[in-house]
């Protein structure tokens, strides 16, 4: 008998440990971030009020949420601003240089054990997928065992049967699933898809960049040749990531809807080679580059649209933003054809320190929780969205965890009275360092920090150094925000200060988040 009531109470207790974990799954958000490349601080007409064209989707998602002004990537690159959105943490607390990778590029920037934002959600109960550009890193094999290094070359090397499944991919690294491509989808060789894991079609043919649309004559810039799996898609390529998500979504809800899921869409729109779908072909007036980001906009708004016809919108946090500035010769090319700065009036673009490099567009939308209409300057990295969505699902991040990130949701929610960052690091494309504090911003090196401006078609957009024998370069963002006057030597102590923080906050054994970090909560 006394068996009996001990089967019976472990039972009860077992019953209640599973209502609770279903009362608590169903508190807690799904969550959707829509990761663009590429896209600058301009490129959307709610940022750009004299954009070339519209984007009126976005618009809307940030009318009925939150939009900041004073938002950056980890990176002014994709690989490393990438590892910064799953990791939480800026690129050189890997100890590695930061570089974009090409054909079998590897391994991972993720380091085996190193809790990743799909882990860290899983740990309380969501699925997880991903679905488009990886762009990480990978470890690939090839016959002999020996792992392959990057480049083009060795991509007719890869030994699909050892590689796989990938020891590195994302469902080794916190997701449930992913389809996605090892590099740049469009880009960089290798042209292959990896679902769970696995290569779908090992790449067995030779692309040819002349086989693909060249829209307005030059659009078709920076596709490489290289090897590809037969039927891979280039102009279709956001159609298929944008299909993959929703199908992951709509699955999750007819299978797992007593949990919540967390998706990542992450599309190389408006990434080089510009390739629009052929129902977004002159959609706008801004030439074909416009009708690639019309394209984005309007596959966001297909998502918005799907969460809210599932009846999940007021329990979904959309979250959306980009990997880093505009590419240059997109930013030449707009400006020339169609008086459209992808950069919204900032100094630089891709690659650069300066702030057209890595400031961009980032919206969040969550009906009941976000107020709606809301602009934040408030500064916020794409690393905080780590640290934001722990707070929101009550999960204690270690001390080293996520070691860049700052829990944002007092400022998505509206209750921030004061700045909730002190200062921000962000790395340029030769990996060097550039420090916010306040509006006074340092940069640890000469010049751009990436793109050469004594080049013909970039001359034009030289500034005159005003400090040429100083190694940095400092401003005030308040009083300059174009970045023209380097107050290197006139403010010394700022400069010095600065240079101190730099120092303890950067490398592989720094952080920039506060430590006995405390998840906040909803109420």
């Amino acid at each position: 008998m006394r068996s009996c009531i001990t089967l019976i109470l472990v039972l009860l207790g077992l019953a209640g440990s599973w209502l609770n974990a279903q009362s608590n799954w169903a508190a807690l958000p799904n969550i959707v971030i829509i990761y663009s490349d590429d896209l600058g601080f301009g490129d959307l007409s709610s940022y750009n009020a004299k954009a070339a064209y519209q984007t009126p989707r976005l618009d809307r998602m940030a009318k009925e949420g939150i939009r900041f002004t004073d938002a950056h990537s980890p990176s002014t690159i994709c690989s490393p601003s990438r590892y910064g959105l799953f990791s939480g943490q800026q690129v050189c607390r890997t100890g590695r240089g930061t570089r974009a990778f090409e054909g079998p590029g590897g391994p991972s920037y993720i380091k085996p054990g190193e809790l990743t934002i799909g882990e860290m959600l899983r740990k309380k109960g969501y699925r997880t997928g991903v679905f488009g550009k990886w762009h990480v890193g990978l470890t690939w094999y090839d016959k002999e065992g020996r792992k392959l290094g990057g480049g083009f070359k060795n991509s007719s090397l890869i030994d699909y049967e050892k590689s796989c499944p990938l020891e590195d991919g994302p469902n080794r690294r916190g997701f449930d699933e992913s389809f996605v491509t090892p590099n740049c989808p469009t880009t960089d060789p290798l042209y292959v898809y990896i679902e769970n894991g696995n290569v779908v079609t090992p790449a067995s043919q030779r692309h040819k960049r002349d086989r693909l649309p060249n829209p307005g004559g030059k659009w078709r810039w920076d596709n490489d040749e290289g090897w590809m799996a037969p039927g891979y898609e280039f102009v279709n390529a956001d159609l298929l990531f944008h299909d993959k998500t929703l199908d992951f979504i709509e699955r999750h809800r007819k299978e797992h809807s007593d949990k919540p899921f967390f998706a990542v869409f992450s599309t190389q729109i408006s990434h080089a080679p510009v390739l629009p779908a052929k129902e977004f072909n002159g959609r706008t007036k801004g030439g074909p580059r416009g009708d690639f980001i019309y394209e984005l906009d309007s596959l966001t708004g297909r998502l918005l649209d799907a969460v809210k016809r599932m009846g999940i919108d007021d329990n979904t946090l959309v979250i959306f933003t980009s990997d880093n500035g505009p590419e240059t010769l997109h930013t030449i090319w707009m400006r020339e054809d169609h008086k459209h700065d992808a950069a919204g009036g900032w100094r630089g673009m891709k690659r650069d320190g300066w702030e057209g490099g890595h400031r961009v567009p980032f919206i969040a939308r969550w009906p009941g929780r976000i107020t709606e209409g809301q602009v934040s300057d408030q500064l916020i990295n794409t690393t905080d969205i780590f640290a934001t969505l722990a707070s929101i699902v009550g999960y204690q991040l270690a001390e080293n965890d996520a070691v860049d990130s700052f829990d944002m949701l007092p400022a998505l929610l509206g209750k921030a009275a004061k700045p909730i960052r002190p200062h921000m690091i962000t790395q340029s494309f030769r990996g060097e360092y550039q420090l916010r504090v306040g509006h006074w911003k340092y940069l640890a090196h000469k010049g751009s920090g990436g793109n050469n401006y004594t080049r013909p078609n970039m001359a034009k957009y030289a500034l005159p150094e005003t400090e040429s024998d100083a190694i940095g370069q400092l401003f005030n963002l308040d009083k300059d925000p174009g970045e023209t006057t380097n107050l290197f030597f006139t403010q010394a102590a700022k400069r010095k200060e600065m240079q101190a923080l730099l120092k303890t906050v950067s490398g592989t054994d720094g952080r920039t988040a506060p430590r006995r970090r405390v998840p906040l909560g909803l109420n």
